[in-house]
């Protein structure tokens, strides 16, 4: 009876050291880091894009223009015809209303000085209109496209209604003296109407920071 306890004994100790033995055999060791699962993927995910893009430089750094010097000619020579346009405006204004109230306006030698005046006003208006159109188109990808064309179309309207209005100056054909006060009138309205675009078109770049 007690050697078939000692043998139940061996045994089982034989067993469990096998066991032991082929568990040990079975472990994997694992030398990574552990890495703690986050608990909102999809949030952290977008906000590494969001991160990654917002460090792109290319998209943050502001893209530099550069012009040649015929442009920059052409932008001195406009803003000079600007800065005299609004005073020969104003002397034409005044030389203008000083004929419409002269009874003896037709043979007045004011004529010949108001028409003088309208042609330096027309030949300023033609000065900005070639220079700023060109420099439009080599401005078309800069900031503030859309106020430039604005301006632009409103002083040419304006310089063709100066166009009109001296054409339509009365006076210069015996035809006209049938018409006289009519013509001078249709004039003067035209003529109003194309400083009145003309000083919009003016005051819209000098109270807004200019073509930018």
């Amino acid at each position: 009876m007690i050697r078939v306890r000692v043998t139940a004994a061996v045994v089982s100790t034989v067993v469990l050291a096998c066991a032991g033995a082929a568990y040990a055999d079975d472990v994997i060791e694992i030398n990574e880091p552990l890495i703690a699962q986050s608990a909102t993927p999809i949030a952290d995910y977008l906000r590494a894009g969001t991160i990654g893009l917002a460090a792109d430089p290319q998209d943050t750094r502001p893209v530099a223009i550069e012009y040649s010097e015929a442009h920059e000619t052409r932008a001195k020579i406009h803003k000079w015809a600007s800065w005299a346009t609004l005073p020969v405006m104003g002397t034409e204004y005044w030389l203008g209303q000083k004929l419409y109230d002269d009874p003896n306006s037709l043979t007045s030698s004011s004529r010949g000085v108001h028409g003088a005046v309208g042609a330096a006003l027309i030949g300023l208006f033609a000065a900005q209109s070639i220079t700023g159109v060109w420099n439009l188109f080599d401005e078309n990808s800069a900031p503030g496209k859309t106020k430039r064309w604005v301006h632009g179309l409103m002083m040419l309207g304006a310089e063709g209604g100066f166009v009109a209005a001296a054409a339509m100056a009365p006076g210069h054909s015996r035809n006209d003296l049938i018409n006289f006060d009519a013509q001078r009138s249709t004039h003067r309205d035209v003529a109003l109407v194309s400083m009145g675009v003309g000083t919009a078109g003016y005051l819209l770049m000098l109270l807004t920071g200019g073509s930018h």
